[in-house]
This record gives structure tokens, sequence and C-alpha cells, in this order.
């Protein structure tokens, strides 16, 4: 594995704080990003999209009222660039949370699917 593993964590959110949870119990290492407080670049979103298994549109909450705002509709979340545009610019639509285990990406709703992870 070339880098630490990361959890893309929101400290206000329930299923975030039971993946970490699930992390620290694990005993492996991992550093946390909290993604409301420091910037997410493109690249770095588009990363963790070439090696997220799902649907790409799955790393936006369509709910969010910050999303509705913008005027995109889920149609419109079809491509890795535009969607990791759209978090870049207004992090608080980033799903949450997203394990990063150096290989492949998982989000964590329900926070049990970072069990998929081969480092647990």
């Amino acid at each position: 594995m070339n880098q630490m593993a990361e959890l893309y964590h929101n400290p206000r959110c329930s299923k975030s704080r039971q993946a970490m949870k699930i992390l620290n119990d694990s005993g492996i290492d991992f550093s946390t990003v909290e993604y409301l407080k420091t910037d997410v670049e493109t690249a770095t979103i588009m990363d963790l999209l070439s090696r997220y298994s799902g649907e790409i549109r799955d790393f936006v909450r369509i709910g969010e009222d910050s999303f509705k705002q913008t005027g995109y509709s889920l149609d419109d979340l079809n491509s890795a660039e535009t969607i990791s545009q759209l978090i870049a610019d207004i992090p608080k639509i980033l799903q949450r949370p997203i394990f990063d285990d150096g290989i492949e990406v998982f989000i964590g709703r329900p926070p049990e699917n970072i069990y998929n992870s081969k480092l647990l």
C-alpha cells in the first residue's frame, strides 16, 4: 500500500462517528480528513472516484439543500469531473463517511460497508 488509509470524516455525523469507531477498534493505522475544515482538491476527489467500485454519483448527498441549490439533478452526475468540481466547490455535499484504504474506496453508509476493505 502506497499511502496511509484515510477516513473522510464529519464529526457531527453519527454514521461517520460509527465508522471511526470501527476503524479505531480494528487497530489499523489511518488518518482523519475533516473535509469541512480542509480543502479537498478536485484531483484528490477524482482519485477517490477512480477507485470506488459503485456508482460515482453515490459520492454526492443529493438530499442536501446545498446540492439542490446548484440546479444540478441526479442525471447531471454522470462524470467524475462534474462530481469532483461540485464537491470541491461545496464540500458539504460529499457523502460521508468515505474510507480510503489506499487501494479501494468505500462509502460508509452503512458504516459496516468499510468492513469490505481488505485492511479489516
